[in-house]
């Protein structure tokens, strides 16, 4: 790895002495953030040499494997490219074989979803890992077939609006059936206070000009997620599982996420889409064929109204945190302003505006429902006659509550066009 930086490494931040020892064949790299990132830190950890069928015995001698990976000895020949988010390497053996370097390792679940996931995904076969940390992941071969990215922006430039809807669609359709085969291995109460703490850690690193809290709904469980979700992750009915990005070593998960987070990883990749390609299709006519693609498949719970709760967090909550982390990966690069995560955050407050003006009606309804209440017992027991006002309160409480939560945004409309 000679003396130039892999652009998987984090170009803001500053390399430091590593405190933490690397497997053998490895360099321990620890980068810290500066300036208005400081509190950030990741260690890493990359390759000495990967050039020769040598390198790659003695990198994997002292790790340990799991699944299936091709035998050291009959690995002739190596090919290595670059990725933001690791080095890849074409391994020539019996069988061809694609190595997935993980600079940062992982959430520790790769194999759980490589063996849980629905028949037919595109999943590591095995790996390897070292003191209980992802090194390496592997799998055959990389399908030829053309991505989704790849049609659906070819769509877009057309402007052929049913092709894109039956892309993001199946895609939609697709996720959802991953999500049900998790539900089956995984369904944990929502974990608030772990969701809000780590937006509140991410808004203080930013200086973000806003913040965001949401109580969530029973709705939104912890299962097991892909945490980071593209179009590009998908082809035909096939999903992806592969390294994961670099704010989730900048800024680690400490807790599981619900599957309601895949699915707004998934919009705001749509977005970015939307934003690169020169397109006259209305976004919100996009997102409405995705999102319904996944609720066709998904847990009919998760997939619900009231997980969709936008007054309790619903899927905005989770648009919002991807763009925190579009600006953080950015910021750690100094690649610029990354669109259209910056223009989305510029309507947050005028949508969180919108809520908390909302709640006009809900305290209404609150209002009416104690008035009637109080109603009850001061002429308890009540005549006919003296039914009427407090009936006359909880219809009136009822239709307030009705119209507070008919105010929610619908997930489908963009920030911006709420």
């Amino acid at each position: 790895m000679s003396g130039e930086i892999p652009v998987w490494r984090p170009q803001a931040l500053r390399q430091v002495t590593p405190n933490f020892e690397a497997p053998p064949g490895f360099h321990p790299i620890k980068v810290v953030g500066m300036h208005g990132l400081t509190g950030i830190n990741a260690e890493l950890i990359e390759p000495i040499s990967m050039k020769s069928s040598e390198d790659w015995r003695e990198i994997v001698n002292e790790l340990q494997s799991w699944g299936e990976v091709p035998l050291p000895e009959s690995v002739t020949r190596l090919t290595t490219e670059n990725s933001e988010r690791g080095m890849v390497v074409i391994i020539e053996a019996e069988e061809d074989w694609i190595g997935e370097f993980l600079p940062w390792g992982s959430d520790g679940l790769l194999k759980v979803r490589s063996k849980n996931a629905p028949n037919g995904s595109d999943v590591p076969l095995g790996g390897y890992s070292w003191n209980d940390r992802d090194v390496i992941i592997l799998r055959r071969s990389i399908s030829e077939d053309e991505n989704s990215e790849d049609a659906l922006a070819n769509a877009l430039q057309e402007n052929d609006l049913e092709s894109c809807q039956g892309i993001l669609g199946g895609i939609g359709r697709c996720l959802g059936t991953f999500h049900s085969s998790m539900r089956t291995l995984r369904e944990l109460p929502p974990d608030q206070k772990r969701w809000n703490s780590r937006n509140e850690k991410i808004e203080g690193l930013l200086r973000a000009q806003f913040i965001w809290r949401a109580p969530y709904t029973k709705e939104q469980p912890c299962t097991v997620t892909l945490l980071d979700v593209r179009v590009s992750d998908f082809s035909g009915d096939t999903v992806r599982i592969g390294p994961p990005r670099l704010s989730d070593a900048l800024i680690p998960h400490d807790s599981e996420k619900p599957a309601m987070r895949d699915l707004a990883s998934l919009v705001h990749d749509l977005s970015r889409i939307h934003h690169i390609v020169s397109t006259k299709l209305p976004l919100k006519q996009l997102r409405i064929a995705l999102i319904g693609g996944w609720r066709e498949t998904a847990p009919e719970e998760w997939a619900s109204d009231k997980a969709f709760y936008s007054h309790r967090g619903g899927m905005a909550i989770w648009e919002y945190e991807q763009c925190l982390m579009d600006v953080l990966e950015a910021s750690s690069n100094q690649s610029g302003a990354p669109q259209p995560a910056i223009d989305t955050l510029q309507y947050v407050k005028m949508y969180q505006k919108k809520m908390f003006n909302n709640r006009t009606f809900a305290a209404l309804s609150f209002m009416a429902f104690f008035f009637g209440v109080s109603t009850l017992i001061n002429q308890f027991p009540p005549s006919s006659t003296e039914m009427i006002p407090p009936l006359g309160f909880f219809a009136a409480g009822y239709l307030c509550l009705k119209t507070y939560r008919g105010m929610s945004p619908s997930p489908e409309i963009p920030f911006k066009e709420i």
